[in-house]
C-alpha cells in the first residue's frame, strides 16, 4: 500500500477494535467520512495534505473495518468516540473536518468538546437544513429496513467489481463520485453493516429530511475558526445550505467548488487539499474554555 493511502492502522477503544488511517507531519487534522463511507474516500487527498498536516481518518464505528457493535450510533456517540480515539493516539487538540454525516458529528464535536478544536471544516455537511436526497429519506421510512436485506445481495457487490474492472479494461472510469456511491452501495451487503447504517440514518433523517439541525447552537462557535466547502452540483444536500451556515456562522470562510459534487475531498483532491491546507495556515487555532462557552450562553446585559 502506497505510504500516502495512509498506512492502516487498528486499535482498541472499549473492547471494540477501530481501523483507522495516520500520516503526515504537522497540525492534527482528524477527517471525518459520511453515512455508509469509510476512511478510504480520502484517500486521494492524503498526498496533497501529507507534507503540511499529521491526519487522522478512522472508519467510524458501524463503518469499514472498525467493529459493528449493536451500539448508539447518534452524533454524540461518534463524538464522544472520536475524543477517545484522539486521546488513545495522544492528541490532545485538532482540527475537526467532517463531510456529509460526518459534518453533522464535527459540529457535534465541536458542541461537546470545544477545548479540543483547533477549527472546524465543513464538507457537504448534514445539520445545516431540512433538505436532503429523496432516496435517503425513503430509506428512513419505518419498515423499509425489512426489505433492505433483499435489495443489497452479495452478487450485486460482486457486479459492481465486475463492472468497475470493466470500465477500467476499456479506458471508461466511472466518475469518482459514482465511485464512492457505489462504493457506499456495496458495503450495506454486510447485514452488520446494514445494520449499523440504519441506525445511523435514523438519527439523523426521517421522512421529511434531515432532522437535526446545528443552526440553534452554531453561535457557540463563533470564535471558532470555521471552513465551509461545497461542491455546486451536490445531489445529496444542496449547496444553499453553506449560505445558510454563513449566515449563522458569519465570520466563516466559504469555498464553493464548481463543478463538484458530493464528494470534494475525492473528486477534486488537490484544489480541496489546497483550501484546508491554506485554512490552516492562515488561521490560529482557538482555544476555547468553559468561560467562553459561559459567555455565548448567558451574555450580560
Amino acid at each position: 500500500m502506497s505510504a500516502f493511502e495512509g498506512e492502516r492502522k487498528t486499535t482498541t477503544i472499549h473492547g471494540h477494535e477501530v481501523t483507522y488511517r495516520m500520516g503526515g507531519s504537522g497540525p492534527v487534522v482528524l477527517l471525518i467520512h459520511g453515512m455508509a463511507g469509510s476512511s478510504s474516500t480520502w484517500v486521494p487527498a492524503l498526498e496533497h495534505l501529507a507534507p503540511h498536516v499529521t491526519y487522522i481518518a478512522p472508519d467510524l464505528p458501524g463503518h469499514g473495518r472498525s467493529a459493528k457493535p449493536r451500539s448508539d450510533y447518534s452524533l454524540g456517540a461518534h463524538a464522544s468516540f472520536l475524543r477517545d480515539l484522539l486521546v488513545t493516539l495522544g492528541h490532545e487538540r485538532a482540527t475537526i473536518v467532517g463531510q456529509s454525516l460526518g459534518g453533522g458529528i464535527a459540529m457535534q464535536f465541536a458542541y461537546q468538546f470545544p477545548k479540543r478544536v483547533e477549527r472546524l471544516a465543513l464538507v457537504g455537511a448534514g445539520g445545516l437544513g431540512e433538505d436532503m436526497n429523496p432516496v435517503l429519506r425513503l430509506l428512513a421510512l419505518p419498515g423499509v429496513d425489512l426489505l433492505l436485506p433483499f435489495v443489497f445481495q452479495p452478487w450485486i457487490r460482486e457486479l459492481t467489481k465486475l463492472f468497475g474492472d470493466w470500465t477500467k479494461y476499456i479506458g471508461m472510469e466511472p466518475s469518482t463520485s459514482t465511485t464512492e456511491m457505489w462504493r457506499a452501495y456495496a458495503s450495506l451487503v454486510d447485514p452488520e453493516s446494514r445494520a449499523a447504517f440504519v441506525h445511523t440514518l435514523r438519527a439523523v433523517i426521517d421522512h421529511r429530511g434531515q432532522r437535526v439541525s446545528a443552526h440553534d447552537k452554531l453561535y457557540l462557535a463563533q470564535d471558532l475558526p470555521t471552513l465551509i466547502v461545497w461542491g455546486t452540483d451536490d445531489p445529496v444536500i444542496p449547496v444553499s445550505h453553506a449560505q445558510a451556515a454563513l449566515e449563522s456562522l458569519p465570520g466563516s470562510r466559504v469555498e464553493i467548488m464548481p463543478g463538484v459534487g458530493h464528494f470534494p475531498h475525492s473528486e477534486d483532491p488537490y484544489k480541496f487539499s489546497k483550501i484546508l491546507v491554506d485554512f490552516v495556515n492562515t488561521t490560529e487555532p482557538a482555544n476555547l474554555d468553559a468561560a467562553d462557552l459561559a459567555r455565548r450562553l448567558a451574555p450580560v446585559d
